[in-house]
């Protein structure tokens, strides 16, 4: 039996891979521990999961938070600055607590703190990314939320995509000065940005997506595995809610609108308009409006139409004719696995990227955010539903997905460095 630290940090969509990861590690034999905020606790414990709590803790929403969180061109600099990096002593207390007869770490692209922690124990440790934005590519470049327009020079070449990360690196630096000096502290050498390639274990990457959203490049590091996607998707509310059940089999399969957990925030007119694009077109729709987000809808709702706080898209994406949602990863995943074609609409972060993979496979349209407006919308779902190539493409990938399985390979991989571990 090995005691494994999953490191994590953010919304849902960054702690459902690591709660799916800890329930197959569970069913082995050994003892995972998620180590992240304190809000997220009773989700993980109600798993029967061992949680630690781990600062900083998720910030209370107030008003404009989540809209400067999802910003395109300072969302990431917001996450790092305000967040991330002012608690990085604390988060390394707290995780450094967490690692004691602990026999692997596990880390999250900006748990900042573990990879500090796997470089001073000197033994292995695993690294891990949820999105091919990740890996920094110069061969497969990604598209950056500050600049879109970046989708039309992919086709640059490496040596000018590489040259555009190392400007990158360069701009973001100065960020990471508290960074460098517990890292001079901790009588580390200095190592590359955090936010680049100094996430990565030199161990073991594992890349915690669908080979069919991105395929090992040349210029990825030797040691990273692309496993799938690790699933989990269980409601805490009971299952399906009877309702939905109830309206699924009512009529024609709807187009499903969600922003997942954290772009939901931050949704302004997306629900009111959204509404508006479904009884332009005449089909059918539901909701998913979040929890806790204050999101206001017409009561009554226009025939034909269902609302609902949560839902787990296991249960409602397969029965969709398409969904529209804001391409991040979490629900990116769901959506490929359910195999329907998807409207994507992103804000910030990796989902421009995952946006733009998708496009490119032929299985969804996508739209900017500020052009979401009932008429452009409906004109979109229109076509992608009218097109039998986005439905027909879409089931193939889904299959594709489907045929994966991230969790076994994930914690396969894991496992075989524990067993390192062990031997060293």
């Amino acid at each position: 039996m090995a005691r494994v630290i999953l490191a994590t940090f953010g919304s849902l969509g960054d702690l459902h891979p690591y709660i799916a990861i800890a329930l197959e590690l569970n069913a082995r034999g050994h003892q995972p521990v998620i180590a992240t905020s304190a809000a997220h606790g009773p989700r993980v414990e109600a798993c029967d999961v061992e949680f630690y709590p781990v600062r900083p803790d998720l910030p209370p929403l107030q008003p404009g938070l989540m809209q400067r969180v999802m910003d395109a061109r300072r969302g990431g600099e917001v996450v790092f600055k305000e967040f991330v990096l002012p608690n990085l002593r604390a988060s390394y207390e707290d995780l450094s607590a967490a690692m004691r007869g602990a026999d692997l770490l596990v880390s999250h692209p900006i748990t900042l703190a573990a990879p500090l922690i796997g470089r001073k124990m000197g033994k292995p440790w695993v690294s891990t990314v949820l999105s091919p934005l990740s890996m920094f590519s110069a061969s497969d470049p990604p598209v950056w939320p500050a600049m879109p327009a970046r989708e039309r020079f992919a086709c640059m070449g490496p040596l000018l995509n590489r040259g555009f990360l190392r400007f990158a690196d360069w701009v973001t630096r100065p960020w990471f000065k508290d960074y460098r000096q517990l890292e001079h502290e901790l009588g580390l050498p200095a190592g590359p940005s955090p936010m680049f390639y100094g996430q990565h274990s030199p161990y073991r990457i594992l890349a915690l997506f669908s080979s069919a959203l991105a395929a090992p490049q040349p210029d990825w590091p030797r040691q990273t595995r692309v496993t799938g996607f690790p699933f989990f998707d269980r409601d805490e509310h009971g299952g399906t809610p009877t309702e939905l059940a109830r309206f699924l089999a009512g009529g024609p399969p709807p187009v499903v609108f969600t922003l997942g957990s954290s772009a939901v925030h931050d949704a302004r007119d997306f629900f009111t308009e959204s509404i508006a694009a479904v009884r332009e077109l005449g089909c059918r729709a539901v909701l998913v409006t979040g929890l806790e987000t204050g999101n206001a809808l017409p009561k009554p709702l226009p025939p034909g139409i269902a609302a609902f706080d949560y839902l787990p898209f296991s249960g409602v994406f397969p029965r969709a004719a398409a969904i529209v949602h804001q391409g991040g990863i979490g629900t990116t995943a769901q959506a490929m696995r359910a195999g329907r074609p998807m409207l994507v609409m992103p804000y910030s972060h990796d989902q421009p990227d995952n946006a733009t993979r998708l496009k490119r496979l032929g299985i969804a349209r996508t739209i900017a955010r500020d052009r979401y407006r009932a008429c452009t919308v409906a004109a979109e779902l229109d076509s992608l539903l009218r097109d039998p190539a986005y439905a027909l493409q879409a089931n193939e990938i889904g299959e594709r997905v489907r045929a994966e399985d991230g969790v076994r390979t994930t914690c396969d991989e894991i496992e075989a460095l524990v067993r390192t571990g062990i031997e060293k």
